[in-house]
């Protein structure tokens, strides 16, 4: 069966919308639908990546709009410098492109952390807390969390916390006049102080095997990066959503409690996420100075990647 909304077609409401999601594709319109004027003002005005998930084929990240995309979807071109190349992305704006998306089995949307008019400009410092993979280990990324917070107030700032709708946390602080390296260095230098707080249960260790069952403090999240926003569907056995969550109730919670299904009766009054977040603050110049003396993660692992692949080399050779 199929429906018109605000000109959309929908088609193929009723079929599954993946192996285990417990949820068809009409169950994914109709969230998006209900949750639209909260999850707009996250997407609105910013290159959007999405994770769809065609029926008898494997998920894919989608940066490029398809050919087909219709005219009235607004889009933006930015220059992918690690692909050496012109990516055209869509800006979500409305609900008309919210129902579209929908409809082409878009169910994750992760939105670049800067405006498309200044992109040079992220608008939030931020921080994923990535737990072991084990059950039970939400609990660890909760008292991660607590170490952030307190990394955070003892820096002189504030921000919001929302489960990531997998199985860890995502952490915002709104941040002003500064440009994307200032960001990155600064997210760097928080997640650092945090490590100290308690190295015994977290760990900025960008490679895997070096966490040893710690909670990653990802400070990742910077430049050309993204992450799933606020009230974004997640491509998980239930359908589960990012959610905001009171820093006080984080011990009560556990991510299935925030799904497709019931996301939307927690937010028939009230916008959970645009309450939490705090105004945009300067960022403390001694925490960029302190960023700016910690390796990029991501290149520090790919030199130490190669060092420890020539060491296994010449002791077998």
């Amino acid at each position: 069966m199929g429906e018109t909304r605000d000109g959309v077609d929908l088609t193929n409401l009723d079929a599954a919308l993946f192996d285990g999601a417990g949820a068809t594709k009409r169950d994914l319109i109709d969230y998006l639908d209900a949750v639209s004027a909260r999850f707009l003002p996250q997407l609105a005005g910013r290159p959007l990546s999405v994770i769809r998930v065609l029926r008898g084929q494997d998920a894919f990240m989608q940066k490029n709009v398809p050919k087909y995309t219709p005219d009235w979807v607004r889009t933006t071109e930015v220059w992918a410098e690690a692909s050496h190349r012109t990516v055209r992305y869509a800006l979500c704006d409305d609900r008309r492109t919210l129902l579209w998306f929908g409809n082409q089995r878009a169910v994750e949307y992760h939105p670049a952390l800067a405006p498309a008019e200044t992109p040079d400009r992220q608008t939030h410092l931020i921080i994923d807390l990535d737990p072991p993979e084990e059950d039970g280990s939400f609990g660890l990324a909760v008292r991660a969390a607590a170490l952030v917070h307190e990394a955070l107030t003892a820096s002189g700032l504030a921000g919001a916390v929302k489960t990531s709708g997998a199985k860890g946390l995502h952490i915002f602080v709104p941040v002003r006049d500064a440009d994307t390296e200032q960001v990155a260095a600064a997210t760097r230098a928080l997640a650092a102080r945090a490590e100290r707080v308690d190295p015994a249960l977290a760990t900025t260790a960008f490679i895997r095997e070096d966490r040893h069952g710690k909670v990653f403090l990802d400070a990742t999240r910077a430049g050309g990066a993204t992450i799933a926003a606020a009230y974004s569907p997640r491509l998980r056995p239930g359908v589960p959503v990012s959610f905001p969550v009171a820093w006080s109730d984080l011990a009560d919670i556990t991510p299935a409690d925030f799904t497709i299904h019931t996301a939307p009766a927690l937010l028939t009054t009230a916008d959970p996420w645009a309450d939490a977040l705090p105004a945009p603050q300067l960022i403390p110049p001694g925490l960029i100075d302190e960023g700016r003396t910690i390796p990029i993660a991501r290149v520090a692992a790919m030199h130490e990647g190669k060092r420890r692949a020539a060491a296994r080399r010449k002791a077998n050779p």
